[in-house]
């Protein structure tokens, strides 16, 4: 990772991009964190019904299946029916061949990342990351558990020279969207794929967000058109509908290999799952990840007013970054010396947002997360208007970051908030 202290000079812990601190010390207490805010969502919805809780995560982990299909959902009828417009669907959404290209589905895209090490990988070998600032966590941790070294690239300066360094290169991950939600360019993905291949490294697109945001909105081809041997995406992602399933697609050969490792190691998802799977590709649109951009700058600007040049924005996105939110709290509080770390801030300032306004945001979704910021990205327009608009999402903000700010002088509190009694 580029950066491996925080602005308030912590250490990053291993595999995560921020520093853990005292409250949220480890994978055990992220789920904790989770058991906390399904407390806040069952007491809000026992009050006012599921009305009250409003999805601005940017991710959609819902079940796309019509009431006639729930007869045929289980292992069985389900995949006779669907591999095959499952597959068709699949290629066409990365624009492969049925000649030629093959696909399969993982329990997550992290099943498929871990499917695609453990396949190509061997104990002792080198995996070449490259992105526009480092790999996703779940590339890390994939590559420790296959054995290999990973090595992290920024930019095709930096494989170019990370690829003339290294000796013993058998998998080069291509990151098209950052976890940072900066864009490789095209130029460089095209060389980054020539140069690997040149090495007789495959390439595996770990296109979680980017299979449709590269299309869509940066004028890119579909990944396997510009020469990705495997790819994998989460079908919860920027225009898909869920559910929170990975798709892979790529060189049938690879593909098959890859597809039985997974099966092996219970990384596949249930077959039971290909209907909804098929539906969510079907339906997903470029003209939907606009949609959902445009209305995350609506956010953006409203948020804008509220936190001024601190709001960190990419062409995609729009983002708190939680070294911010920490400093943003101490100074609302007059408080000199950090009691918490940036992650424990955000992670406050979600739980605070979810508590008492009933907004979901990233934050609750990865265990553990791979960012610390608090997101605002691909917001559902329809949720935002039942929300009451961007101007009422800003004033959650001002009030939770208010409120994080008297906590600050009673750390006990923020403990009792993230984690419950």
């Amino acid at each position: 990772m580029t950066f491996m202290k925080d602005r308030f000079h912590n250490d990053y812990a291993a595999g995560v991009p921020y520093a853990r601190g005292s409250i949220l010390t480890s994978t055990q207490d992220d789920f904790r964190k989770l058991q906390q805010a399904w407390r806040y969502i069952d007491a809000r919805i026992a009050k006012g019904g599921p009305g009250v809780v409003f999805n601005f995560s940017g991710l959609e982990h819902g079940l796309p299946l019509e009431p006639r299909e729930f007869a045929i959902a289980n292992d069985f009828v389900a995949p006779a029916l669907y591999f095959e417009k499952f597959r068709a669907a699949a290629l066409d959404h990365f624009g492969g061949s049925s000649e030629r290209h093959d696909a399969a589905l993982f329990n997550r895209i992290t099943g498929a990342t871990y499917a695609t090490h453990l396949t190509l990988v061997k104990p002792g070998d080198t995996v070449l990351g490259v992105s526009a600032s480092y790999s996703h966590p779940s590339v890390i941790r994939a590559a420790a558990h296959a054995g290999a070294r990973l090595v992290d690239a920024q930019g095709l300066r930096g494989f170019a020279e990370a690829l003339e360094r290294e000796t013993k290169v058998s998998l080069v991950v291509l990151t098209r969207l950052a976890v940072t939600y900066e864009i490789l360019p095209l130029e460089e993905i095209k060389q980054v794929v020539r140069r690997a291949h040149e090495r007789g490294a495959p390439v595996y697109v770990d296109d979680a967000g980017g299979a449709r945001v590269g299309p869509a909105l940066f004028d890119q081809p579909k990944t396997l058109q510009f020469g990705a041997d495997v790819v994998a995406t989460g079908l919860d992602k920027y225009g898909t509908a869920g559910p929170r399933l990975g798709v892979m697609a790529g060189e049938k050969d690879l593909v098959a290999r890859i597809r039985a490792r997974g099966y092996e190691m219970g990384l596949e998802a249930r077959p039971l799952f290909y209907p909804a799977a098929y539906r969510s590709l079907a339906a997903s649109t470029p003209e939907r990840v606009r949609e959902l951009a445009a209305t995350t700058r609506k956010v953006a600007s409203a948020v804008r007013a509220v936190v001024g040049r601190r709001l960190h924005e990419t062409p995609v996105i729009s983002e708190l970054l939680a070294d911010d939110i920490l400093e943003i709290a101490m100074e609302r509080a007059g408080v000199e010396k950090p009691p918490i770390v940036p992650y424990e801030a955000a992670t406050a300032l979600a739980m605070l947002l979810l508590r008492d306004h009933g907004v979901i945001t990233v934050q609750f979704v990865g265990i553990p997360p791979g960012t610390s910021a608090i997101m605002f990205k691909f917001i559902n327009p329809q949720e935002l208007d039942r929300f009451g608009g961007a101007e009422a999402y800003a004033r959650a903000l001002d009030e939770s970051l208010t409120k994080l700010a008297t906590l600050l002088r009673d750390p006990g509190s923020i403990r009792a908030l993230v984690l419950g009694n």
